[in-house]
């Protein structure tokens, strides 16, 4: 089989996919239902496939759609992992524990972030008001979630926001945009004013299996930044720490950090590792979130708010609605073989260097 083929078209192929090869490659499998609706009734859940020794001290753990819409991406490999075959290639010792569709709603929907308008992978904080401030996004946000969605307001809007990079910088204008808000519960990159289902079932889940792990390595697959098909290896551990120590020596130093300024993201707050980190204090967490880029960035944001118009302003069935989503899925899922192709092999190389980094202790 070729690397295209592992790839889904939704969410119900996608988890039809993963749970049917995750069973037929003998995992111990488990489900948890998400009890917000699907389109046209669908289930939705997030399914998890563990292979290797029950008890194993060493787990490689790999995430899809924690961004709901980029979950074709991760889904893909993990589906592939197994149908593959490379699953038999776990040295002793050591496990691997697959973790689908962690925002499920999100990739039934097409939609980046949660249910709850929430983007996943900027909730994991205390939720006591104390929150992070970013004053940038607040000056945008009219002009990045506008009430009408036309050419007009297109065109004002986009002139507020070059006004802004011109004023203050492109890198001042990203991390404005897309570093998280907590201030504008209908605005994009939003991280919530309380624990999400997907947050809290993450943490859920990781206790359960992982209790008895000493070493975990995590790989987060996203989409929708940097060039087309690279897979910017992406260590949010802080500078000097030893999971970037640890992250440098496995990856070959084939990692970058928003810390340090040499990653295409900038820094964020309430990102996913921080609750792995809590869920798992007894192990040695080494996690990175792997980038594979789509479109050019303005284009991807730009379907980020059009999205966000359609579900609070628009009709999902629509021409208008059916042309936000199709803009949507482009923007984070290449369907493509060459892309498909791009993210198969880096992501083929990056598990194997996570295996060989936990069985070498």
């Amino acid at each position: 089989m070729t690397a295209s083929s592992y790839f889904s078209a939704d969410y119900a192929e996608a988890r039809a996919r993963f749970t049917t090869a995750a069973q037929a490659a003998g995992a111990r499998r488990e489900s948890h239902a998400n009890p917000a609706p699907g389109p046209n009734g669908l289930a939705l859940s997030t399914d998890t496939a563990w292979f290797g020794p029950a008890d194993a001290e060493a787990v490689l753990v790999t995430i899809s759609a924690t961004h709901g819409a980029e979950g074709f991406c991760g889904s893909g490999v993990q589906a592939g992992w197994f149908e593959s075959g490379l699953h038999r290639e776990l040295p002793p010792g050591v496990a691997l524990f697959a973790i689908h569709a962690i925002n499920p709603s999100g990739f039934a929907w097409l939609r980046r972030v949660t249910e709850d308008n929430v983007d996943l992978n900027r909730n994991f904080l205390a939720h006591d008001g104390d929150y992070p401030t970013n004053q940038g996004y607040d000056d945008l946000h009219a002009a990045l979630c506008p009430r009408d969605w036309d050419d007009a307001s297109l065109a004002e809007t986009a002139r507020i926001i070059e006004a802004y990079r011109e004023e203050h910088g492109a890198w001042a204008l990203q991390k404005a945009i897309s570093g998280g808000q907590y201030n504008h519960a209908d605005g994009i990159f939003y991280g919530g004013n309380a624990e999400t289902w997907s947050r809290r079932a993450m943490v859920r889940i990781l206790r359960e299996n992982l209790g008895g792990a000493r070493r975990v390595a995590v790989i987060d697959y996203h989409t929708g930044l940097g060039p087309r098909g690279h897979g910017e290896r992406i260590c949010v551990h802080p500078p000097k720490s030893n999971g970037l120590a640890r992250a440098e020596a496995w990856y070959d130093g084939d990692v970058t950090s928003p810390y340090l300024g040499s990653s295409v993201s900038t820094v964020l707050h309430g990102v996913n590792s921080l609750g792995m980190a809590e869920a798992l204090p007894g192990a040695e967490l080494t996690a990175v979130a792997i980038e594979y880029g789509t479109l050019p960035t303005e284009q991807v944001k730009l379907a980020l708010r059009a999205d966000n118009w359609l579900h609070l302003h628009g009709e999902l069935g629509s021409a208008k609605g059916q042309a936000i989503k199709d803009q949507i899925r482009a923007a984070f899922y290449q369907d493509a073989d060459d892309w498909k192709d791009m993210v198969w092999d880096r992501a083929v190389e990056t598990q194997r260097l996570a295996i060989a980094g936990l069985a070498g202790g």
